[in-house]
């Protein structure tokens, strides 16, 4: 009773556009009042106070029924039906369309005003969602030449809940029988029967569940109606349920796969909260038992706190440790578990995947018939070890990619006990050879920036491969996502700030000699000695800046999910307050960072004064005019980067649909932006620095005692401020530009990476050893990612891990 309390009437408010506390203000029910009764916190409820909240959100006849027959549960003389009951009651399209379909907030005529652009949110992310992973099923050669047909059957009920917590039934009622067997094409018909809407997939590593899940969101996107879930597919392996909770993390993973859903909502919040809060998406859950070990069990238990429909997907194993531990499976969730695959299968698939190539005799061997035939009838009577490897997707995957469509290999030495004494030698076998074998049989494709890249040597290729999966290993947890802008993670952080002092230095240094190309000759010593000690001042403040930001944990290197406009929103309708919040975030952001700058231009005057002019840093008099010079300079850059950086916020807009559906077009759109940034931020901070030292130095002038700023030493030191400072802050705090100095420069001069990285990731991804999943890759699957990491592992400590590039180990020359 509680639950369904709490689910109406948070959809009620979600319908209404009010937050808890404005719900508070309308009904005067206190604000934890509402809390509990969202949450179930409490089953101590009066009618007066949810008539009171029914008032406040303006309650229709019918939804006012509903609350109060939840309230009072079965003793109320007409009670909303059961979810049972209301399928059995329905019409015919009712009962197929699965559990919730609508959320009962959108369904109110008050709210429909309110809620038309969520809606066309959900529809418009319903689309791309559908492109996106239609392309991703042909990419991975699904239907080529059918898909393999993943089977599977109940899940144990030790991993399921009650069928009467299944079917939402009221106490003492009977449930009916479930079966929910099925394949693969039918996997969103058995999600229909489960009435709870939460559903477990189980089966061990290469089972096919990534598939299924894939197939499960196109299947339930064909038939989705207006206003009905969105199903999202997420990798939950990176999900920190001790650190961040489940709606934010949901929210967080659709804006960054999702940019656009970064415009504001009815509500005031992003277009991705509302989605989320409305109920209107479907969390597909892949990996469960990626998440860190010993937060699996808190993963599980932060699940069972909501009532949310979803799909969770785990190897068996290490989802019933979770159980055992919690002791409690998720709650309301059925459970399926996928099978073996046959040697039917096995005949019925692989000879078909082993193309025709006719000998000189006219004859067109069967590659795979020899292998059916010894797998059918064992010599000694037991399954050979191929048998039991060949019974997941993922290996039938390798063994095709490595014997059927490299014609010069023979699949029968698979049988060879003598090179293979066991399941793990052959799966060893097929996964490393995998690799080698996709990088030989086929030249490079043109890539998403339209050019056509080198052909990569296998073995470099592998190394390379095996860097980024060792990357992903090395992080705080075994991560799957390859994002563009955390590969240069790989490097340590000392070398990381190295880097970043490098190239602020060399820009501000540069800007330094630019400027001085305008100004009357100067003595070509003193220019390189000011220019290099501004830079190098200029590096530190940025490194320090950029080590802090670091400790803190900032997000200020995540990519910009918004493009620069030049003109400002709403004009002729005013600013509002989340424009001037904004604003007042982003000057407090960079005023610190600019008083450094200013104070670091200070010291390098004084040491010019010095080499060039003989002033004496130790005089008293000195002394005091620099610290003077370090105040003012300090308030100088510091507010004007502040304003401009407050002005440059304003011009943001969110990415559209299309913009960023991808890695490349992410890294493309992040380019643009930056380009758009600097060459707006650099005329910006030219004028503000030098109209603002006017200003400081007015204001000033006989408080600090006096301060002179002639017009062209302030445009000057505006234009090397201005100049410098946009390119640094390029460089340095944006994902772009670290991406360009850490990934396009240090790492292929160290060795670790191509000189054009993304296009050897767009390659990787062509030949089938990466995976999309929004603006990240994966590789194709965990098992590959780990014989990488380990594989380079071995080879930095001086071990050659066995190859398997064109042949067994015993005909290798």
């Amino acid at each position: 009773m509680a639950d369904r309390l709490g689910t109406l009437l948070r959809r009620l408010r979600h319908g209404a556009g009010l937050t808890q506390e404005q719900l508070a203000e309308r009904s005067g029910v206190s604000v934890r009042t509402i809390r509990r009764l969202e949450t179930g916190g409490s089953g101590d409820y009066r009618l007066g106070t949810v008539e009171s909240l029914a008032d406040a959100l303006e309650a229709g006849a019918e939804d006012r029924r509903r609350l109060v027959a939840t309230l009072a549960g079965p003793a109320v003389e007409a009670p909303a039906p059961s979810p049972v009951a209301a399928r059995n009651s329905g019409t015919d399209e009712e009962k197929e369309s699965g559990p919730s379909p609508v959320p009962a907030a959108l369904n109110s005529p008050a709210a429909e005003s309110v809620h038309r652009d969520i809606a066309t949110a959900a529809d418009e992310l319903a689309r791309e969602i559908r492109r996106r992973w239609q392309r991703e099923e042909e990419h991975r050669r699904v239907h080529d030449p059918f898909p393999l047909p993943v089977r599977w059957r109940d899940a144990p009920e030790s991993l399921t809940d009650f069928s009467e917590n299944i079917q939402r039934l009221p106490p003492g009622a009977a449930p009916d029988r479930m079966d929910l067997s099925g394949e693969l094409g039918g996997v969103a018909e058995v999600y229909r029967r489960v009435l709870s809407g939460r559903l477990v997939v189980l089966g061990r590593a290469g089972s096919g569940k990534s598939v299924l899940t894939i197939r499960f969101v196109l299947d339930r996107l064909a038939d989705r109606r207006p206003r009905e879930r969105v199903p999202v597919l997420f990798s939950v392996g990176s999900w920190d349920p001790t650190a961040v909770a489940l709606r934010d993390w949901l929210i967080d993973r659709l804006l960054r796969d999702h940019p656009h859903l970064t415009r504001h909502a009815p509500g005031g919040s992003t277009l991705a909260a509302a989605l989320v809060d409305a109920d209107l998406v479907l969390p597909v859950l892949d990996g469960f038992d990626e998440i860190a070990e010993g937060l699996r069990g808190t993963a599980l238990e932060v699940l069972n706190a909501t009532s949310v429909p979803l799909v969770l997907t785990s190897r068996r194993g290490e989802f019933a440790e979770a159980v055992e531990k919690v002791r409690a499976p998720l709650v309301w969730a059925a459970g399926i578990e996928l099978t073996d695959l046959t040697l039917d299968d096995l005949a019925d698939y692989l000879p078909r995947t082993a193309r025709p190539v006719p000998r000189e005799d006219g004859a067109s061997p069967a590659v795979w018939t020899s292998v059916l035939d010894r797998l059918r009838a064992p010599a000694a009577g037991a399954a050979p070890p191929l048998a039991r490897v060949l019974s997941t997707p993922l290996m039938i995957v390798l063994a095709r990619t490595m014997y059927s469509d490299s014609p010069d290999r023979d699949p029968a030495d698979l049988l060879d006990t003598g090179l293979f004494p066991d399941e793990n030698a052959l799966e060893e076998h097929l996964l490393a050879g995998f690799v080698p074998t996709v990088y030989r049989r086929r030249v490079a494709e043109r890539g998403a920036a339209g050019h056509r890249g080198r052909h990569p040597d296998p073995e470099r290729a592998e190394l390379w491969l095996g860097h980024l999966a060792h990357h992903l290993a090395r992080s705080d947890r075994d991560q799957q996502d390859l994002a563009w802008w955390r590969i240069g993670d790989s490097l340590r952080l000392s070398v990381r700030l190295l880097a970043v002092v490098a190239a602020s230095a060399l820009c501000v240094a540069l800007a330094y000699g630019v400027v001085n190309l305008f100004r009357l000759p100067y003595p070509n010593g003193e220019v390189l000695l000011v220019g290099g000690s501004m830079g190098a001042v200029a590096g530190l403040a940025f490194g320090c800046v950029h080590a802090v930001l670091v400790r803190l944990g900032g997000t200020a290197f995540e990519p910009a999910h918004v493009r620069l406009r030049l003109r400002l929103p709403g004009a002729g309708t005013g600013v509002g307050r989340g424009a001037v919040r904004t604003f007042a975030v982003r000057f407090g952001a960079v005023l610190p960072g600019g008083f450094v700058m200013g104070v670091g231009c200070a010291l390098a005057l004084a040491l010019q004064r010095r080499v060039f002019y003989g002033v004496p840093l130790t005089d008293k008099a000195v002394i005091e005019g620099t610290l003077v010079n370090m105040l003012v300079f300090g308030l100088i850059f510091g507010t004007g980067a502040g304003l401009v950086f407050g002005v440059v916020a304003a011009l943001e807009a969110p990415l559209d649909v299309a913009s960023a559906a991808t890695p490349a077009g992410l890294l493309a759109s992040n380019r643009a932006t930056v380009v758009r940034q600097v060459l707006v931020l650099a005329p910006m901070l030219t004028l503000a620095i030098a109209v603002g030292g006017r200003l400081f130095a007015g204001l000033l002038d006989g408080v600090l005692g006096p301060l002179y700023w002639p017009l062209a030493d302030a445009v000057f030191i505006g234009a090397v401020g201005g100049l410098g400072g946009a390119l640094a802050y390029a460089l340095s705090f944006t994902a772009w530009g670290r991406w360009l100095v850490l990934s396009r420069v240090w790492l292929p001069l160290t060795g670790r990476l191509p000189r054009d990285p993304m296009a050897f990731l767009d390659d990787a991804y062509r030949r089938g050893v990466l995976r999309q999943s929004g603006a990240v890759y994966q590789f194709r699957h965990i098992r590959l990612q780990h014989h990488l990491a380990r594989s380079y592992r071995e080879h930095r400590r001086g071990y050659a891990p066995a190859r398997f590039d064109a042949a067994p180990p015993s005909r290798q020359s």
